[in-house]
């Protein structure tokens, strides 16, 4: 079926613990579901790989990565992390508001919470851009977790482009800015 390929890439760290994961996501052009997830998670020199398949519409997911792979709950429009930070650039985000969605993929993970925090100018290696500042909070282990106070800054404008991630994580802090910006050729 058709679908928007995403990914993102997280590397760094200090000569003790290094970080180089990446995260796909599949998503659905008609219904704005994810339709497959991959974690390739390298950290503090421990691999890990973490494959899901999701079925919207039958609710439900399969971790292909696991030897025991069966189907597992999910919810009918199911997000995971990579789409979650797409599917926020679709909708308006008034500061001081709170957004709850039930659309992650695994159901005992929601609600999904944006706290929209504020509005401010932010410099990063691609530029200099009006920004709007917002903290998903995701009940998982990560970047997203209640307990990294996660902070996103989108470009305050209709592409709501991603320029600045920062968090806390149990072996520090991760923080990512833009480096350059390319309009897609088909918008």
């Amino acid at each position: 079926r058709p679908s928007w390929h995403t990914a993102f890439w997280v590397q760094g760290g200090n000569f003790l613990y290094r970080v180089n994961d990446v995260y796909e996501s599949w998503i659905s052009m008609d219904t704005f579901s994810s339709l497959r997830f991959v974690q390739e998670l390298e950290e503090g020199g421990k691999e890990r790989v973490r494959k899901f398949e999701m079925y919207p519409e039958r609710s439900v997911f399969i971790q292909t990565s696991n030897k025991n792979a069966k189907e597992q709950p999910s919810v009918s429009q199911p997000l995971d992390d990579g789409s979650f930070l797409y599917f926020i650039r679709t909708i308006p985000l008034v500061v001081g508001e709170t957004y709850e969605f039930n659309r992650y993929f695994r159901p005992d993970r929601n609600p999904v919470r944006i706290r929209v925090l504020r509005r401010e100018r932010v410099k990063v290696p691609a530029g200099t851009f009006n920004a709007i500042v917002i903290q998903p909070v995701i009940k998982t282990k990560g970047i997203f977790s209640e307990n990294g106070h996660a902070e996103i800054w989108l470009s305050d404008d209709d592409r709501k482009i991603m320029l600045q991630l920062k968090s806390r994580l149990s072996f520090g802090s991760l923080n990512l800015y833009l480096k350059s910006y390319f309009p897609s050729p088909n918008p």
